[in-house]
């Protein structure tokens, strides 16, 4: 687990075999050529194939996937099974039929356990959610054991309120913030006056 990446840190390049449903095609995608896209990359963990809780949370970020693609993501699903799992399943299962973005193969568990995600034990991926910025940085991560979904809508919010505060680096992103909403610019004026700020 020495080798993990945290949270602030640059991420090494990861080269996947995909299977692309949108165009029901087999492909590789690398960090390398997601940060030559200059595009932020959305990790989406998952313990595997053929399960329960998996196909709610990846039809989750499906309808979701327009709204992450609008703020400049990428997303892609990864477990440890391999692309010919990936497109057996998306075409059997029937919550996966709108999926647009990539099902990455780790069939190693390389990629997975430089998120922490890889269970030894099991050779499955706990639930992780992982945000990197176009240069290569991890600026976000969840990790949920295998039994609890998670939700896209705060996956959106997350994406989407990194992306501001990358474009405005003098402000910050108070709790539940949404587009649109109010940030706060950190200085000496606002310690202790963060109600004020925020028109409580």
């Amino acid at each position: 687990m020495g080798d993990m990446v945290r949270v602030g840190e640059i991420v090494p390049n990861f080269e996947m075999e995909t299977f692309d449903p949108k165009k029901g095609e087999f492909g590789t995608i690398s960090l390398d050529s997601q940060r030559k896209a200059k595009k932020w990359t959305v990790l989406v963990f998952y313990p595997a194939d053929y399960t329960f809780v998996c196909p709610t949370e990846l039809a989750d970020v499906a309808e979701k996937y327009k709204d992450l693609a609008g703020a400049g993501a990428e997303v892609i699903s990864v477990s440890t099974d391999t692309k010919f799992v990936h497109l057996a399943w998306q075409r059997e299962e029937k919550l996966l039929k709108g999926l647009s973005y990539p099902m990455g193969a780790d069939p190693t568990g390389k990629v997975s356990k430089l998120f922490g995600v890889y269970d030894e034990t099991t050779g499955l991926d706990l639930r992780g959610t992982f945000i990197i910025n176009p240069d290569g940085k991890l600026v976000a991560s969840e990790i949920n054991f295998y039994n609890v979904g998670r939700n896209a809508a705060e996956l959106v919010r997350k994406v989407t309120a990194s992306v501001h505060c990358a474009a405005h680096p003098d402000e910050a992103c108070p709790a539940n913030w949404s587009k649109g909403g109010k940030t706060l610019k950190p200085g000496a004026g606002l310690v202790g006056r963060v109600a004020d700020a925020m028109g409580r």
